[in-house]
């Protein structure tokens, strides 16, 4: 039982940090290779090994053991391993398959040697912009200096600064396909915000509404109710012949707005708690200070501030909001354009190649040479 509970454990923990966990059907088809120098992808010209991620897979497996206090059946500790191999693969896959789609953008369809060239000079630039930029940050974060023990601390998290350094590059180069190839500044006409504000008009409906100043006395910080009235007809006149309602409430006022002056900001009919507060609110001449209202709670005396009927929200007061969620759409529509083709132009050979749309099985030489038996 106990076992049992803590595979359930670990399959949680994988589903929640790689967002992808294996059907029955998918873990009786596939097999981890046992060589870690196996190729369990192909992108384009990159070869991806199991060696790449194995150090992370093993790490976050540790994190889970030292968790529970308890060891991994074998067994169990097999499906797991798989299912957070092909999380990191879908994910380095992805960054391969950007990194490989600049390149070819920067020589087209040249030969070898120039696709090499243009690769070495790129990484190159890009692992000087490790070393300026991300490594100055990784001594910081981890408190030192010495690139050894930095080393043998990011090992022991799953990394090495040799796998930051390549996962950086790959990110920056494939960062450089989407800066080229995504608009993150498209126009948005008035024509576009009419059309998206009449599309969700609904969704900016709301009820009347109203901002008030309010005065308030407990029945629980009094002896009787006798105490409690006279207490807040004091603070009435006060704030009448004084002029300043909100600095009483500073002072005086026992709600929860009270250091904020008492100023309760626009809210909509019908949600309050007190139903004598809620009708006086909506019903009182605007800027006139209230008599005493008493409900089950205490007494309150208000001043309503400003008063809007029930309505739609205009489209002037919501153009900034309506254009910065036009934009977002199209950037990312924009985005998965340049995915899609993306996708087209590397082909992609995968040990799971259902998690890759337009990927293909790992060619059979390949997986042969995976095979126990064949090594």
């Amino acid at each position: 039982m106990r076992s049992r509970k803590l595979f359930q454990t670990i399959i949680l923990f994988i589903g929640f940090t790689m967002g992808s966990v294996l059907s029955y059907a998918q873990r009786l088809e596939v097999t981890l290779p046992e060589d870690p120098a196996a190729v369990i992808a192909v992108v384009g010209k990159s070869n991806i090994l199991l060696g790449d991620l194995l150090p992370q897979v093993d790490a976050r497996i540790a994190q889970v053991e030292a968790k529970t206090g308890q060891k991994i059946p074998q067994a169990q500790l097999r499906e797991a391993r798989l299912s957070l191999v092909r999380g990191l693969l879908g994910k380095t896959i992805q960054a391969k398959m950007m990194r490989e789609s600049f390149l070819l953008e920067q020589v087209g369809v040249e030969n070898a040697t120039k696709r090499e060239e243009a690769d070495a000079m790129l990484s190159g630039r890009a692992r000087q912009m490790f070393h300026d930029a991300e490594l100055p940050e990784l001594k910081k974060q981890y408190g030192t200096e010495d690139l050894r023990k930095l080393d043998s601390m990011l090992k022991e998290k799953g990394s090495s600064l040799l796998a930051r350094q390549r996962g950086f590059v790959d990110q920056m180069l494939g960062h450089l396909y989407l800066r080229g190839n995504v608009n993150r500044k498209p126009e948005i006409s008035l024509s576009e915000i009419i059309t998206e504000y009449e599309a969700e008009k609904e969704s900016y409906f709301r009820a009347e509404r109203a901002r008030w100043e309010q005065l308030t006395v407990l029945n629980s910080k009094f002896p009787d109710e006798q105490a409690a009235r006279a207490a807040i007809q004091e603070m009435g006149r006060e704030a009448v012949f004084g002029g300043s309602m909100q600095a009483v409430a500073r002072a005086r006022s026992q709600e929860a707005f009270a250091s904020k002056g008492g100023v309760h900001d626009w809210t909509s009919r019908g949600s309050l708690a007190s139903e004598q507060l809620d009708s006086q609110i909506f019903t009182l001449p605007l800027n006139k200070i209230s008599g005493v209202i008493q409900d089950k709670r205490g007494f309150h005396i208000i001043r309503v501030l400003d008063r809007e009927p029930a309505g739609y929200t205009p489209r002037s007061e919501l153009q900034d909001e309506l254009r910065s969620k036009i934009r977002e759409r199209k950037i990312e529509d924009s985005q998965r354009v340049a995915l899609d083709r993306m996708r087209k132009k590397i082909p992609v050979w995968t040990l799971f190649p259902d998690d890759i749309p337009g990927s293909k099985p790992l060619p059979v030489s390949i997986a042969r040479r995976n095979t126990p038996a064949n090594r």
